[in-house]
């Protein structure tokens, strides 16, 4: 027997194969969604370039060029992307800038998801009072745009990478707790629950030990989706200086460095938004072929 006849056989020997067998059949599904592969190779790449920009950078990020003869050049054979009004190169700025995005989308899922999952199966399965408090709470979030709620977290606590990601994450948890509460309702009287409740486990466990695996596709699948909507959030606080902080080459900031020059010389800010504009196409594609593959009410 061949390794995909043992993956996909109807009769699996163990558990183990079944789970592998899972995995596989939903890996072929995602493979069909051709935007969902587009979005996988993006982040991938996103990834690489992250983790390998200090070896292919060409250029300092930092540390400009002759200002006399290096500022402001046009794309060429030398600087693929042209240089910037301190005679930086565009293309190891936004290379070393993929790093800073990276960290502020994997710190901010990290933060936010655990809070989401936790609030919303809290409500969800204790229901009554604890339910209304929270979701409360959870419409007051939801009352502000984004941006606007970061904006005033990151002018409480200052400007700066690290208090941009804590108030981004404070800001990006409240649709994660709306989902996980509406799934928890559906599953927190299912006849599993009602059986692991008799054998006398307690209401954490059931929470951590068996409604949040439950809810947990459904997120991942919104946070992926909600990607895009970070990392636009992370370049508009960039933008109003309330982000990174100069030199750190983060796109947002970027943008509003070339803003002055946006006519005379467009590629200054127009390179940083390209990147943010297919970083974040790359995670829109990814969640929704997530979307397809791992939401159980599409799978027949």
């Amino acid at each position: 027997m061949s390794t995909r006849e043992w993956l996909l056989t109807e009769q699996p020997a163990s558990r183990r194969q079944a789970r592998l067998g899972q995995s596989y059949r939903t890996w072929l599904a995602f493979r069909r969604n051709r935007l969902a592969m587009i979005g996988l190779g993006i982040v991938l790449a996103l990834v690489a370039v992250a983790l390998l920009a200090p070896f292919i950078s060409p250029y300092n990020p930092i540390v400009g060029g002759d200002l006399r003869t290096e500022r402001l050049l046009s794309p060429s054979w030398q600087h693929l992307l042209g240089t910037d009004d301190q005679a930086r190169d565009i293309l190891s700025r936004i290379l070393h800038g993929s790093r800073i995005t990276l960290l502020v989308v994997a710190l901010v899922a990290v933060i936010a998801t655990p809070i989401g999952l936790l609030v919303g199966t809290t409500a969800g399965y204790y229901g009554g009072w604890v339910d209304t408090v929270l979701m409360r709470l959870t419409d007051i979030f939801l009352a502000f745009p984004r941006l606007i709620l970061a904006l005033a977290f990151v002018a409480a606590l200052g400007p700066g990478i690290e208090n941009a990601i804590i108030a981004i994450a404070i800001t990006s948890w409240p649709p994660y707790a709306r989902l996980a509460r509406a799934e928890t309702l559906t599953i927190r009287n299912a006849d599993h629950i009602d059986a692991i409740r008799l054998q006398g486990a307690h209401s954490a466990r059931i929470i951590w030990g068996h409604v949040v695996p439950l809810c947990l596709s459904s997120v991942i699948v919104r946070v992926t989706l909600d990607m895009a909507g970070i990392i636009l959030t992370a370049a508009g606080l960039g933008f109003l200086g309330l982000g990174a902080q100069p030199p750190q080459p983060e796109w947002g900031a970027m943008i509003a460095g070339g803003r002055r020059f946006i006519l005379d010389h467009w590629w200054v800010a127009t390179m940083p938004g390209l990147a943010i504009f297919v970083v974040s196409l790359g995670f829109n594609f990814l969640g929704d072929g997530l979307r397809d593959v791992l939401d159980p009410k599409a799978q027949k």
